[in-house]
């Protein structure tokens, strides 16, 4: 057993690493990571999993984007500000974010969820990135908190406040496949062209070893986002 936490927190330490914050306590992120599905496998352990999290998580990170919205965009009234913050805090940002720093890998599932492609799905996954707010949020208060938020989700916040439509087309990619099979999703950077202040990715991306959608763009996000567009497309 001892093995075996020691595992646990070297595991954990890694994503501490990714999430940019150092936990005093880190049985808090660990339940921040504990689906109920591995709870209900688990009953006479009586593990803690991360729903409670979740639901601070979702009032601190609605506060800290009130706030933010609030402050920085004064000429607007309260429909507008009402707008922008829904489509910062909308569960595909938050899945995409939580896609970034890969949380799925240290998630703790139950079997029958892991068979169905938890670690991927997009509920889980922004739930989860709900939940490390909340854990972050008990471990170092608002101040570390709304560091945490505003960094993760600082290119989100500026396409909202620009006015720009948050089409994540590698989102409804992910649940267009995950409904019919389980097959997962690879993106593949084929090739790059250009100097390094002006590069042009391009992306492949495979449903199990079929290529579905070819993409470009400026940055491996964007050329992606093309090429989930693109299979969308054929998977329809």
């Amino acid at each position: 057993m001892l093995s075996k936490n020691m595992d646990r927190k070297k595991v954990l330490k890694e994503l501490t690493e990714k999430l940019g914050y150092t936990f005093k306590n880190v049985d808090l992120l660990n339940e921040a990571l504990t689906h109920s599905s591995y709870a209900n496998e688990n009953k006479k352990r009586n593990i803690k999993y991360n729903e409670r999290l979740e639901f601070l998580g979702d009032s601190v990170l609605s506060i800290v984007i009130s706030d933010y919205l609030y402050n920085h965009l004064e000429t607007l009234q309260e429909g507008e500000l009402t707008k922008i913050r829904a489509s910062i805090v909308c569960e595909g940002s938050l899945a995409n974010c939580s896609s970034i720093m890969n949380t799925g890998k240290y998630l703790l599932l139950g079997k029958g969820e892991e068979v169905t492609g938890g670690r991927e799905r997009v509920s889980i996954l922004a739930d989860t990135f709900e939940a490390i707010i909340g854990a972050i949020y008990l471990d170092g208060g608002l101040s570390k908190v709304k560091i945490f938020i505003l960094n993760s989700l600082k290119e989100t916040i500026e396409d909202a406040i620009e006015g720009k439509i948050f089409k994540d087309y590698k989102t409804y990619l992910q649940e267009i496949v995950q409904s019919v099979n389980s097959d997962k999703i690879n993106y593949e950077v084929v090739n790059e062209t250009g100097p390094d202040h002006n590069k042009v990715f391009y992306v492949h991306v495979k449903i199990g070893d079929k290529v579905v959608g070819e993409g470009s763009g400026k940055s491996k996000k964007e050329a992606e986002q093309n090429a989930a567009k693109e299979a969308l497309k054929r998977v329809n």
